[in-house]
């Protein structure tokens, strides 16, 4: 019997290849971080966004797509990053990392400041085509993680989990926090129907969500 939420399956070699060359060389650049709407580029063109609580590993996967060690900055303090910031990848895509949520250090006010642009973001941009919740294979979801994902059901904004860090969890303790994933997500309508299993350092997962991303339209 097939599971919910299976794994997304390996590309074929030409969804591989696009996604390869949407990725290549020097095709990632910062474009600049934005605090509120005012400061959104144009939505003239595909986009995509990560979210993840701090310490997911957002900024590790992120590199590890484009090829660039520095692009997005790795951080040990969670909560570091305070904006919305875009990438342009080639000339056809945005590339967005939202705020990393779950953080526990940062003042209230600049809390409720990051939430309310991100619900602005996530309701409010036309050209946003899939949202990538990144949830710590070693832990599963967590509530912070329900809460974005409540988020963009209300904005009816399509998210697919990404799990990262999976060279991290032995394969005993995996299946449990399969179980609990795909038992949470059954309860998000706007969860997207396959899950994709990752690892920055190995680079497992890494050409999938390529081929993933080059495949929206």
């Amino acid at each position: 019997m097939q599971l919910p939420f299976p794994f997304a399956e390996d590309p074929d070699e030409i969804s591989r290849e696009k996604g390869r060359k949407l990725f290549a060389g020097n095709n990632s650049e910062f474009l600049k971080g934005v605090v509120a709407m005012s400061g959104l580029p144009p939505a003239d063109r595909v986009e995509v966004c990560f979210a993840g609580r701090s310490n997911v590993g957002k900024s590790s996967l992120i590199n590890a797509l484009t090829g660039r060690t520095r692009l997005a900055r790795a951080s040990n303090t969670p909560g570091r990053t305070q904006e919305v910031n875009f990438f342009t990848l080639a000339d056809s895509h945005y590339l967005v990392d939202l705020p990393g949520y779950g953080y526990a250090n940062a003042p209230l006010a600049v809390v409720e400041k990051w939430q309310r642009l991100l619900k602005q973001y996530l309701q409010g941009r036309v050209n946003l085509r899939r949202a990538f919740v990144l949830v710590d294979s070693r832990h599963g979801i967590k509530d912070v993680d329900q809460e974005i994902m409540s988020l963009l059901d209300s904005a009816a904004v399509t998210f697919q989990v990404v799990m990262t860090k999976a060279d991290k969890v032995k394969e005993k303790d995996r299946a449990k926090v399969l179980a609990q994933v795909r038992e949470k997500l059954a309860k998000h309508p706007a969860a997207f129907p396959e899950l994709v299993l990752t690892s920055s350092e190995k680079g497992d997962g890494i050409a999938t969500l390529r081929a993933i991303i080059a495949g929206l339209d």
